[in-house]
């Protein structure tokens, strides 16, 4: 065990109760625990404190809780090679029942492992250079970036280097390994802002700046953004950071939060709430005094967002290279599956493949010759298809209550299901983005979609029955949450329910109009009018 760090929050009698945990041990001590003891002794020697502890190794209790486990393995940036992928496709194989999960932040997630597999799995991991530490818990997690980075026609910089310093700075650094909550970081110099810059904690997005006589190309710094039950948007500091400096802000920011964020309530400990009781110029000055003085903002060189979404055969900056965008429904595909993605990696791109916040993944660095063939492959034609159908392919889901015990309804094998009908039912060429969640922690990020579902019960003659809550109107573009109907929708009626919801903005849209704008354009008011037209008895 580690020397123990003399935190100056220590004496404080109002901290919550998990703080006391993390006071008592520092949550990277159970990794050493969970190899020398519990993955030798079995469930139920891992003693009750320790359980928490384990997020810190990236592991948490599934549901029901007996005896298994769920695990996020970090995948930085979105980018990983062939033989990571079968390594990891191999892993779900021997522990995980054949099952893995692209997650809204690009990680990939196991189920089903018991804590005797662990200490082989940490092995694995650690052979092919992957590791699940910290992965989950109250410290820096999994950084979000472009997964196309180094290739991509729409970055100003290759930031793959910079992901690269973060994750070897953070991971497993004690300095940072007691945060008030988990701590999301994105990077990114994509310009249509693919890394979901405002949905961060923390996140770096490309700028411009003359310095010296020279044009620099670097980021603009965004703080305190988050979703959950209070979902805020991040901040925008009037500082450009170069490159090289961003590890130091990065540090000076994740400093703060650790040093001054709220430790009394775990529901009000994310830096967003810190970050709203300052405002962005206090904050701005908090940090100058940690790191030193740092430039004014220069321009900002993000336009529009993306959505995440890369479908389609398309030109790299290398000429003569393509790079594909798959569909992945919800995430979920089995290690088969993975192991083929390596090997149309390894036979058509340069062996590496990307993981998207969409639950979707790319390959990367295809020559002009091969891409012909890459098309005709079966699993591209069959099943990670280039160009889904429209639900399909714009559906997001979180785990749900079929692993996570704070959902209180099934989503994932539904979201997919109703994707399937809607596209079976509404023919739409437009994007629309469906996000399906089972509590309001927004692991499915409900609140950036054009229509989010959030799980809900509902008490029928029939006793409870699962239903969703409705949300419309959500984008980054011009970034705003969805705001919620007055409809809650029980699960035998949500498919046709949203077929004629979208049936009718099919028919008053304006030609291009994208779901979010057309809420904007129409009005909330309007779309409660056709939610009670729909609802209302026949």
């Amino acid at each position: 065990m580690a020397e123990r760090k003399q935190w100056k929050w220590a004496a404080d009698p109002s901290l919550n109760k998990m703080e006391f945990t993390k006071l008592e041990k520092d949550g990277l001590d159970v990794i050493e625990a969970i190899v020398n003891i519990y993955s030798k002794e079995g469930f139920a020697s891992i003693e009750s404190s320790d359980m928490d502890r384990f997020k810190w190794a990236g592991v948490y209790q599934q549901r029901p809780k007996d005896g298994h486990f769920m695990m996020r393995v970090r995948i930085p940036g979105g980018i990983l090679n062939s033989e990571q992928a079968r390594v990891l496709a191999n892993i779900a194989e021997d522990y995980g029942r054949d099952l893995v999960d692209v997650t809204t932040r690009q990680a990939v997630q196991f189920h089903w492992l018991t804590v005797e597999s662990l200490a082989d799995i940490f092995d694995r991991l650690a052979s092919a250079g992957l590791s699940s530490f910290e992965a989950c818990g109250d410290c820096p997690r999994q950084i979000m970036g472009n997964p196309l980075a180094g290739i991509d026609p729409h970055e100003v910089l290759d930031t793959r280097p910079i992901v690269a310093e973060l994750e070897k700075f953070f991971l497993l650094n004690r300095d940072f390994s007691n945060l008030p909550r988990k701590y999301k970081i994105s990077v990114s110099a994509n310009i249509h802002n693919a890394a979901h810059a405002q949905i961060n904690d923390l996140a770096f997005t490309p700028a411009k700046k003359a310095m010296a006589g020279e044009e620099v190309i670097g980021f603009h710094v965004w703080v305190g953004g988050g979703l959950s039950a209070k979902p805020y948007l991040a901040k925008q500091l009037d500082v450009f950071v170069r490159p090289e400096e961003v590890v130091k802000v990065a540090a000076g920011v994740t400093t703060l939060f650790r040093d001054f964020g709220y430790r009394q309530k775990r529901t009000h400990a994310r830096l967003k709430f810190l970050v709203a009781d300052w405002g962005p110029e206090k904050f701005k000055e908090q940090l100058m005094e940690l790191v030193g003085e740092l430039e004014p903002g220069g321009i900002d060189l993000t336009s529009g967002w993306n959505g995440g979404y890369f479908y389609g055969i398309h030109e790299q900056r290398q000429a003569g290279l393509y790079y594909a965008g798959l569909s992945v429904p919800v995430g979920r595909m089995n290690a088969g599956e993975l192991n083929e993605l390596a090997r149309l990696a390894d036979e058509y791109g340069d062996g590496t493949i990307g993981t998207c916040n969409t639950q979707n993944v790319l390959i990367r660095n295809i020559p002009e010759a091969k891409v012909a063939a890459f098309r005709n492959e079966p699993m591209i034609v069959k099943r990670f298809k280039l160009q889904p159908n429209t639900f399909v392919g714009y559906a997001v889901s979180c785990t749900g209550t079929e692993y996570c015990n704070l959902a209180i309804v099934e989503t994932k094998e539904r979201m997919r299901s109703l994707a399937h009908y809607l596209d079976d039912t509404v023919v739409l060429e437009t994007p629309l983005r469906i996000h399906m969640i089972g509590c309001p922690n927004s692991c499915g990020q409900r609140q950036i979609a054009d229509i989010g579902l959030q799980g809900a019960l509902v008490k029928t003659s029939n006793g409870m029955v699962e239903a969703f809550d409705i949300y419309v109107g959500g984008t980054l573009e011009e970034p705003q949450f969805n705001r919620k109907l007055n409809a809650r929708i029980t699960v035998d009626r949500l498919g046709p329910f949203l077929a004629q919801l979208i049936t009718l903005y099919k028919a008053d849209r304006q030609e291009g109009e994208p779901y979010w704008r057309y809420v904007e354009r129409v009005g909330l008011s309007h779309i409660q009018a056709q939610v009670d037209a729909i609802l209302q008895p026949a």
